[in-house]
């Protein structure tokens, strides 16, 4: 595991876009602090760059470095979620502005486990996690469902013996500043 996560750094570093086992589907990953390389995520995915992506990160401090403030209720939902949850916090700061949306917001998931886990951990830095597909199309559940074209066009594949089955997507939550939350995806 320790060569495949030195493979994706060494990519994500270069500005690179890796396939990789996140902790729900396969995602599409880069630097999200590199403008250039969350561009090329939104080319290849063939998005409007006005659909901002998920960002995930290893750990509390990570979490609070890129965002101006972590509302009380998001530390409660982080350790109560019995499931992959995904935040999309106000006032996001020090990341790349294409993956900050249009009001400043952005979609973060502190992964607690696994490679994705270890991988943004040993990278020091979040790390974009948008599902492996095209939009508009299905999410895979597994690395056999992922198109050919996807494969094709990152700079680096995770060795598929990563994956473990079937998966899902992360839930998704919205905080308002006030406290207020709004469920986007169960």
């Amino acid at each position: 595991m320790i060569n495949e996560i030195n493979k994706c750094i060494e990519v994500l570093k270069s500005g690179g876009i890796i396939l990789y086992p996140t902790d729900t589907v396969w995602g599409i990953g880069c630097d999200a602090t590199n403008e250039e390389a969350v561009k090329k995520i939104y080319e290849l995915k063939q998005r409007e760059d006005s659909k901002s992506m998920i960002v995930i990160v290893g750990n509390d401090a990570m979490l609070q470095k890129h965002l101006k403030d972590v509302p009380d209720l998001a530390w409660d939902i982080i350790d109560l979620a019995t499931k992959p949850t995904t935040i999309i916090y106000p006032n996001a700061t020090q990341l790349a502005k294409n993956v900050v949306a249009n009001d400043g917001s952005v979609g973060i998931r502190l992964v607690k486990e696994g490679f994705a886990n270890q991988l943004v951990q040993k990278f020091g830095k979040p790390i974009v996690s948008t599902s492996a597909n095209t939009s508009g199309k299905s999410t895979p559940n597994n690395f056999s469902e992922i198109t050919n074209e996807i494969k094709s066009s990152v700079d680096y594949v995770v060795n598929a013996t990563f994956d473990k089955g079937n998966h899902q997507p992360s839930s998704i939550l919205k905080l308002g500043l006030k406290g207020e939350i709004e469920v986007l995806r169960k």
